[in-house]
């Protein structure tokens, strides 16, 4: 018989969210308890496999005692805390970030934003049409991914995911300040020309479709890219003895996209480029 481990059980955090009691294991955060007290909260930078950034702001809540409102998806749930999540004041900073992100950035892409404009009553056309955007051609120097910097809102979560959260690749940073800060890799090369291995993490946590499969781009720009009609797999990847789990995305008999469970031991989400890219083997080209 094999011994598994289950760790040193953590004790419980009792607090109110809203007026409602809740119980999480100690070290969840905010978001976490929200989540689980099916309170939607919005984020956009969070994610369930990369330390917080604090990046986007969406998130945040009220918390009493605290002077300033606090981002759900760092603060630690505590004893006693007393958090809301939709109060006027709350309401109005998600409603302002939301604003001026989709002033400034293509979202077309993004999932839930249009719910959350809509939630919020956001207006991000108050602004004009001279708010500054970027007004950049995607990128398209390869033949596996694309990178549409117009829909990029400097989440920071690609870099985490290259850098030493993931990868250890290091091929991508943020160049420039203020509004003309971006993701880019050294020297502002081509992609071909930099440290990049193409394992595609980053556009497993893009949030807003800045990063995606060169094959998805392509049916967009088409107008036959459709989610709704792909169907989900999930297999293990033949190529080595590793053992990660792949999801094939497959749509009209064709694999469109290959994306791995952020809850798998062995992948938490990530691969290699064999993995991420590798399937035009399998596909029906007759």
């Amino acid at each position: 018989m094999t011994a598994i481990p289950l760790g040193v059980p953590r004790r419980l955090v009792e607090f109110t969210i809203d007026g409602q009691e809740a119980r999480v294991p100690e070290g969840s955060t905010i978001l976490d308890a929200c989540r689980a007290a099916g309170r939607d909260v919005p984020t956009l930078c969070q994610g369930d496999t990369l330390t917080p950034k604090n990046a986007c702001r969406v998130c945040v809540v009220e918390v009493e005692g605290s002077r300033t409102l606090v981002p759900a998806c760092s603060r630690r749930a505590e004893s006693g805390m007393d958090v809301r999540t939709d109060t006027e004041r709350a309401r109005h900073s998600r409603k302002i970030v939301l604003e001026l992100l989709a002033s400034s950035v293509d979202l077309s892409t993004t999932p839930m934003v249009a719910e959350w404009i809509k939630e919020y009553d956001a207006k991000p056309d108050r602004f004009g049409p001279d708010a500054a955007r970027l007004n950049e051609e995607p990128k398209i120097d390869n033949d596996l991914y694309v990178r549409d910097y117009d829909k990029c809102i400097l989440c920071y979560k690609c870099v985490d995911a290259c850098g030493d959260q993931w990868q250890n690749t290091f091929a991508i940073s943020v160049s420039g300040r203020g509004f003309d800060a971006r993701i880019a890799v050294e020297h502002d090369a081509a992609l071909t020309d930099s440290a990049c291995v193409y394992c595609g993490n980053c556009i497993e946590v893009c949030p807003t479709g800045a990063l995606s499969f060169k094959s998805e781009y392509d049916r967009r720009a088409a107008g036959n890219w459709d989610e709704s009609a792909q169907t989900r797999t999930t297999t293990v990847c033949a190529y080595c003895g590793v053992g990660c789990n792949l999801t094939l995305h497959v749509q009209d008999n064709e694999i469109v996209k290959v994306t791995s469970p952020h809850d798998n031991p062995v992948t938490h989400g990530n691969l290699c480029i064999k993995g991420r890219f590798g399937y035009q083997h399998v596909q029906n080209r007759g």
